[in-house]
């Protein structure tokens, strides 16, 4: 696997231009854009970086076969012909998770079961013997997709989901994934060029992801591991070359200053904070939003939001007001920032009282959201508009529009649009559920030291192999 081969990294419905955008940045060429996935080529450096890096990605896989069936026993005889010793031997360890949209194959379940034979049937035609099946912490991970009747056989290089960084060590009550968190800063033009303020910071997830994008270190810096390190072509020295090397890193002049109004969710937030070793740029305290107060104001800030829906509300007038005292905090509290706020209720969105500049559609979980931007001029509209015209402000985050395709750090050549009912590899199936032969959930692990944190981001760099 040393030249280059096709991957597939998997991401939100409405980031994938955003996903495509970094998969340009780390050295991907023919990159094509899909519902909730991208796919691309690049060599094993490309990889490699590809987990390190890609901040809005869930995971990135690689294919190894594809083919058409018509039922579940073409599925065993195609996989069957696959030379899994390239991958694996009698001693590996295995798991499979299968997503299948298709009216074919109505059992999902069974096509996994049948992948599995086809594979520990093949070791056993010729040694006798056939590698296990581990439900947990797998040497190889397999992913299966099946599309009506094509069906592609890949190699999961990340394991655990790549929005499990590997900092978090405390947690609120449903926290935003760090990827859609990601997202939505780069969908707000966010690089650290201004003050970043989250008055409803939870346990500090958009605080964190604001940070590592401020001063440009690698999101996966603080993972144990990744699924690829257990691949029998892993290239050791390479992986510790790249996960060493901090000259990308930059100064962050600004400031991140977080606040919620529960207890629980500042020391959630705090604890977090320290785990990822940025206590240095960012601040968090208690405090309701409508309490804030910033006599100045927040000149050319920019303000995150990611409110509570109603879903755990008692009632639909307690999130309505909730809405309401939003509205004002921005308006009066928060004069000359650019602020976005992420909920799936529309009808809430509407009380915060301010005219949005500009809306994009996203998914948190299973709910479509909206991500609506807002100017917080000061003084009239019509005032406000007469010194800044209708689509620019003071602010740099101002008059941010989401980057579209031809926009991205990319050449033509690399990007392209595929066909959307091509493949969705995060699309819900509609005649079964997602089905895994293996739990590939673990359990957050707190981040241990490893060794001397560079001076300007404080944080824990990557080990080389000799400090595991």
């Amino acid at each position: 696997m040393d030249s280059e081969f096709t991957m597939i990294a998997k991401t939100f419905k409405g980031l994938e231009e955003v996903l495509a955008g970094e998969i340009a940045a780390i050295g991907g060429n023919d990159i094509e854009l899909g519902r909730r996935a991208v796919t691309f080529r690049g060599d094993k450096s490309v990889l490699y970086k590809a987990n390190l890096w890609l901040r809005t990605a869930s995971r990135v896989l690689v294919p190894i076969a594809t083919f058409r069936a018509e039922d579940a026993d073409g599925v065993y005889e195609e996989v069957k012909k696959i030379e899994w010793e390239q991958y694996m031997d009698l001693t590996t360890t295995f798991s499979i998770d299968a997503t299948v949209y298709s009216e074919t194959f109505r059992h999902s379940r069974y096509v996994t079961y049948k992948v599995k034979d086809a594979i520990v049937d093949q070791f056993n035609d010729k040694y006798g013997k056939r590698p296990n099946v581990r439900i947990t912490d797998p040497d190889l991970y397999i992913n299966v997709h099946i599309a009506d009747r094509t069906v592609t056989i890949s190699l999961d290089s990340s394991g655990e989901s790549l929005h499990k960084r590997g900092w978090r060590v405390a947690n609120t009550e449903a926290p935003i994934n760090e990827a859609l968190a990601a997202g939505m800063l780069l969908l707000a033009g966010w690089n650290g060029q201004s003050d970043l303020y989250d008055p409803m910071c939870g346990s500090g997830t958009i605080l964190i992801e604001a940070a590592l994008i401020a001063l440009n270190i690698p999101p996966g810096i603080f993972r144990k591991h990744f699924a690829f390190e257990k691949w029998k072509d892993f290239n050791q020295d390479l992986f510790d070359t790249l996960s060493q090397d901090d000259s990308d890193e930059r100064e962050f002049a600004h400031h991140i200053y977080g606040s919620d109004a529960g207890f629980y969710a500042v020391q959630a937030a705090l604890k977090n904070v320290r785990a990822a070793g940025l206590q240095k740029y960012i601040d968090i305290k208690q405090i309701r939003i409508e309490e804030i107060k910033h006599e100045q104001g927040t000149p050319e800030a920019l303000v995150l939001i990611n409110p509570p829906y109603g879903e755990r509300l008692a009632q639909d007038k307690d999130v309505l007001r909730l809405y309401s005292e939003i509205g004002k905090a921005l308006k009066f509290q928060f004069t000359g920032a650019t602020a976005w706020i992420i909920s799936s209720n529309e009808e809430a969105l509407k009380c915060i009282g301010l005219k949005p500049s500009q809306k994009l559609h996203l998914m948190n979980g299973e709910l479509d959201c909206l991500f609506n931007q807002y100017e917080l001029f000061a003084g009239e509209h019509k005032e406000w508009k007469a010194a800044f015209g209708k689509a620019s402000h003071g602010s740099p985050h101002s008059g941010l529009k989401a980057q579209p395709a031809s926009a991205l750090p990319t050449t033509t050549s690399r990007l392209r649009r595929g066909p959307q009912n091509k493949k969705d590899y995060d699309r819900k199936p509609h005649t079964d559920k997602r089905v895994r032969l293996s739990a590939h959930g673990r359990e957050d692990r707190q981040v241990p030291a490893r060794g001397k944190r560079p001076q300007q981001a404080a944080r824990v760099p990557r080990r080389p192999s000799e400090r595991r």
